[in-house]
Formats: C-alpha cells, sequence, structure tokens
C-alpha cells in the first residue's frame, strides 16, 4: 500500500468515530448493536436484526443510511406479500411516438443502497427466497434480463422474538446468508430515561453526513486488506471445525447440537474480524475481534436439537463453551 493511499485510508477510517457520534444524536446507546450493523456493511454482507417492538430499529437503521449518504427503503413483509413486490415488475408501455408496445421493468424497493426487510418471519417462503439471489449476487433477474443492485448494498432483516404465531420461520439455507445474526436487548436505565427525555420535549437531533457511499465502498476495500495472523486463521478454523458434533472437543456441542457451522461461518468470521478492527481504529486483527464477533457470526448457523430447548440451552450458551474450550495462540 503506498503512502498516499494509506494515509487516504487513515482518514477514512477515523471518520467512523465521528460517525458513530453523528448517529448518537438520534439514537441512545446500543453501540454494539451499531458496531456491528456497520461491520456488516464494511465486510459487504447482511444482517439479522432481532428485538422486541419499540427500540428503535427502523429509526436505527434509517439514521445509519442518512449519516452515510446512502439511498434507504423499508418493505413491511406482511402474509400477502409477493416477490414482486419486493423486486418489481414488469408493465405495459406505450411509444407515443410509434404507438409500439413494449414492457418496462418498474424496480422495487430492494433498488436502494440499505433495505430494511421489515418482520421478515411473517411472509411466505416463497416471498423470502425472493431476497436470496439478491443477497448472494447482489443483482435480479426479471424477464431474463439482469438488472444490477445499487453498490454499495446491505440488506438488514429484523423479526420479533416475541410472536411467532402467524410467522414463517427462515430456513436454515437463507439464514446462512445472513452474515450477522444480532440481538437488540433492552437500553439500561440511564439510556432509557435519556430517550424518554429526548423524545417527548423539544429536542430533535439532525444527524450530519460523514461518509459518502464512494468513501464506503473504499472501506469495504480497506477491510479486505487488514493484516490477520496466520495463528489466529487456523484459531478461527478451529472454532468453525468444533461446531460439528460429529468431530468437536466440546462436550456442549456433542450433547445440544445437531448440525454445526459450515465453511462460509468461517469466512463469515474473518471478514467481521477484520471489519471491527476498521471500526476500532486498527488495520490488524485481535483475539478480541473474534471472540467478540463468534456470537453473532455463530448463532444462527448452529442447529439444536430437541435436548438442548428442553434443557433450556440457547446456541449463545454454546458458542460460550465452544470459545473457551479453544485456546488461541497468536505469534
Amino acid at each position: 500500500m503506498e503512502n498516499k493511499e494509506l494515509a487516504e485510508y487513515k482518514d477514512l477510517v477515523a471518520k467512523i468515530p465521528l460517525l458513530k457520534k453523528e448517529i448518537a444524536k438520534v439514537i441512545v446507546g446500543q453501540e454494539e448493536v451499531l458496531d456491528e450493523i456497520i461491520i456488516t456493511l464494511l465486510a459487504g454482507g447482511h444482517c439479522l436484526l432481532e428485538g422486541v417492538p419499540g427500540l428503535a430499529k427502523t429509526l436505527m437503521v434509517k439514521t445509519i443510511s442518512e449519516v452515510m449518504e446512502l439511498q434507504f427503503k423499508r418493505i413491511q413483509f406482511t402474509p400477502d406479500l409477493m416477490p414482486g413486490d419486493i423486486l418489481g415488475t414488469e408493465i405495459l408501455e406505450e411509444d407515443h411516438e410509434t404507438g409500439k408496445k413494449f414492457f418496462q421493468f418498474n424496480r422495487g424497493p430492494i433498488f436502494a443502497n440499505m433495505v430494511l426487510a421489515d418482520e421478515i418471519n411473517r411472509t411466505p417462503p416463497k416471498t423470502q427466497a425472493a431476497l436470496l439471489e439478491a443477497m448472494q449476487e447482489k443483482m435480479v433477474t426479471y424477464g431474463g434480463q439482469i438488472h444490477p443492485l445499487p453498490d454499495p448494498f446491505l440488506i438488514i432483516a429484523t423479526q420479533n422474538p416475541i410472536e411467532q404465531s402467524g410467522t414463517y420461520p427462515l430456513p436454515e439455507a437463507q439464514l446462512d446468508r445472513f452474515l450477522l445474526y444480532i440481538k437488540l436487548a433492552y437500553p439500561s436505565e440511564q439510556e432509557e430515561l435519556e430517550v424518554l427525555e429526548k423524545t417527548t420535549g423539544t429536542y430533535f437531533g439532525k444527524p450530519e453526513m460523514v461518509l459518502s457511499g464512494k468513501e464506503v465502498k473504499k472501506l469495504q476495500k480497506l477491510t479486505r486488506q487488514v493484516h490477520i495472523d496466520s495463528k489466529l486463521l487456523e484459531h478461527i478454523n478451529k472454532l468453525i471445525r468444533n461446531t460439528r458434533p460429529d468431530i468437536t472437543q466440546v462436550d456442549a456441542v456433542r450433547e445440544y447440537v445437531e448440525w454445526g457451522a459450515g465453511t462460509r461461518a468461517g469466512q463469515a468470521l474473518i471478514l467481521c474480524a477484520k471489519a471491527r478492527a476498521i471500526v476500532k481504529g486498527r488495520f490488524a486483527v485481535t483475539p478480541e475481534d473474534i471472540k467478540t464477533l463468534a456470537f453473532p457470526v455463530l448463532r444462527h448457523r448452529l442447529s439444536l436439537h430437541f435436548r438442548a430447548e428442553a434443557e433450556n440451552v440457547s446456541a449463545d450458551q454454546v458458542i460460550t463453551k465452544i470459545v473457551n474450550s479453544i485456546p488461541v495462540h497468536a505469534s
């Protein structure tokens, strides 16, 4: 990396704390969740955001798009939503000069930089599957024509962990497409008091744009250039392999896990660890990056069997056992 390019990247990385400062004008607390959404974007993936109603998930995503100058669209998933409502449809047009009729592709709301797929588990599998090509290939194919999606492109899907009646749980293959599974917890007492004070008075925070879409793309490029020690790569490989019951060294995995994580989980953990290093102002991955991100990377990639449910054992508890059982030795 040349000195001029390195200086430019350092200037971009220095903007991330300013980015978070602007977001904080609107969103109180939730720093870890915000970090994980930014990490998802820098790593070029998508995330699943789970939280009870009333925790400002939509406002959070909209604010992030504003401070990054990214086009934002929200799709409310419902039982009657069709794939065309997301991707778009062809409509019959007429050329007023020649009188000839032709089909014109009318783009759906997925054609945005940041798409909030709200309550994704409330729509049938056919409509959920419509997101698969868009998430993986970053394009939409309709009528034999390929329509590239905007770049950068990020889908943030939300789901409510409480109400499960009338919902359609995401299949494992689609869950695996999400880079991170982020859990949004209740705010602390002081944070909640601050929210109540700000949102019921005359204060209206107006965040300023900090990063442009072009700069976000540069940060995505930088993320892949972040250094990761070979010993840390070996450690990640061991973590992923130890999620699989047939070869694991971890008792909790043998007892509670039916299926472990695939190779994509290792790729996700490496990219996210690199992105977290950037968010923290570093150009090298540390063991802490890996330990922190093992939870959102793995919690939706472990298939727990009935014994775990009977004994009230969560995926996070199993991941804790894995992380604590596999030591890391960085050179």
